[in-house]
């Protein structure tokens, strides 16, 4: 029950929640994707930028929602209240088979390319790196909550650091003067896609790059006066992320041609290179302690969900247990990172894995907003239209994906159809009404 906790959340707090949550590692390496789909300057800018309104139509959407429903769990409690138990469980069950793991995957592989700027590393060596890594911040969780999130408390504010100093180099002495932001090539991509199924597979990154902002209604309950704060920081929140994440794309574009931003693996890097030899190390040795401190974070705090369900009979029962030592939910910390590397060692690339989780993920995005025209008896004319926007791409993004990458969809499908059956299975074997 939300009134359990300490409400000490203040609207500042809040705030950086949305925003940490939503600045992640991918807008160092979700740009070359976008490049890889639109070979133009006036698209790659224009997909952020749509991205951006998508975003704030599912803030704007979440917000209102939140303003009514204002308990711990967010999403999870949205879809319980309008939906009922089965959907709320697949979200749970979601988040551990592809949404965080998934998520964790791929942002191994982040921190792997750009640790190949200092050293020479093989794409299989890639992949064993990122295997240990995610090792090594296992046991750092399962040893401690308090070095867990030290480790992630250092590290996280690097990503900040790192946007803010592309950006100002990129602005202020980026070589390419004239960014041609009215090239608009809807015929420009490498994957003979037509220009409606290239733009969709490129709002994927983007949908994952924005992703994260939601989080703040998942403490809902640990806010005074939920309904005016949770709100206002989800909006004030993804607002500071959209004008970072566009302003650093146009950055990259004055320091690279839209060509070499589609063919790097470390963009960030080679973009700040270009003007300054020794600060494209320094940039990714900053993007590396970011990507460290994230995945520390998505370790530290997702086994908590698998725990709570867990507890409440509806998850595997060893996911409940708290090590006698540590007072960590260490199985399921174990059983993630040992799902995160099959995930890693499946589908290899970053592509792939943001795919398989983006897929996912929005189909959840578009239940939670549909929640909003079963939840609220008063609803505002922007509220309406806020959520019919956010539905639409959501509903977009989806479709898209099950035509263009069938296999990573397909996968996704698969797991909600196994959640199905093991939801029945963890209710008739607890004898749960």
């Amino acid at each position: 029950m939300s009134d359990q906790f300490k409400k000490a959340i203040s609207l500042y707090s809040l705030t950086m929640i949305a925003i940490g949550s939503s600045i992640g590692s991918g807008i160092f390496k979700v740009p070359s994707e976008i490049a890889g789909y639109l070979r133009s300057e006036g698209l790659m800018l224009s997909v952020w930028v749509i991205g951006a309104v998508i975003a704030i139509c599912g803030a704007i959407t979440f917000a209102n929602i939140s303003a009514k429903f204002s308990k711990v769990g967010g999403f999870y409690v949205f879809i319980k209240e309008a939906f009922g138990d089965l959907p709320a469980f697949l979200y749970g069950w979601s988040m551990f088979w592809v949404i965080n793991t998934g998520s964790l995957a791929a942002l191994s592989l982040v921190f792997t390319s750009y640790l190949s700027v200092f050293i020479d590393i093989s794409e299989r060596m890639q992949i064993v790196i990122a295997i240990l890594t995610i090792l090594v911040l296992t046991i750092m969780n399962i040893v401690g909550v308090k070095l867990g999130s030290i480790f992630a408390s250092i590290f996280t504010s690097a990503k900040l650091l790192g946007i803010f100093i592309v950006v100002i180099i990129g602005i202020v002495f980026g070589v390419n003067q004239d960014i041609h932001i009215s090239n608009f090539d809807f015929h420009a991509n490498t994957n003979n896609l037509s220009f409606i199924s290239a733009f969709g597979l490129a709002l994927i990154g983007v949908s994952f790059s924005y992703g994260g902002y939601q989080h703040a209604t998942f403490v809902a309950g640990e806010v005074n006066d939920a309904s005016r704060i949770v709100p206002k920081a989800m909006i004030i929140g993804i607002l500071v992320v959209c004008l970072a994440y566009v302003m650093i794309n146009i950055a990259y574009l004055r320091l690279l041609p839209i060509n070499g931003i589609a063919i790097s693996n470390s963009v960030a890097s080679e973009a700040i290179s270009t003007v300054w030899s020794v600060g494209g190390k320094f940039i990714s040795f900053l993007i590396i302690l970011s990507v460290l401190g994230t995945i520390g974070i998505y370790i530290l705090t997702a086994p908590r969900i698998y725990f709570a369900m867990a507890d409440d009979k509806l998850f595997f029962k060893k996911f409940a247990e708290i090590h006698l030592k540590y007072k960590t939910p260490f199985w399921a910390i174990i059983f993630q990172s040992l799902w995160t590397i099959f995930l890693l060692i499946f589908w290899k690339t970053f592509s792939n894995l943001i795919t398989y989780v983006v897929f996912v993920d929005t189909v959840f995005f578009f239940l939670t907003a549909l929640t909003y025209f079963w939840l609220l008896k008063e609803k505002t004319t922007i509220g309406i239209i806020s959520a019919i926007v956010f539905m639409t791409m959501c509903a977009f993004i989806v479709g898209n994906t099950l035509i263009e990458k069938p296999q990573q969809a397909g996968a996704g499908l698969l797991f909600l159809g196994v959640g199905c059956v093991f939801y029945w299975f963890f209710r008739k074997k607890h004898n749960i009404n």
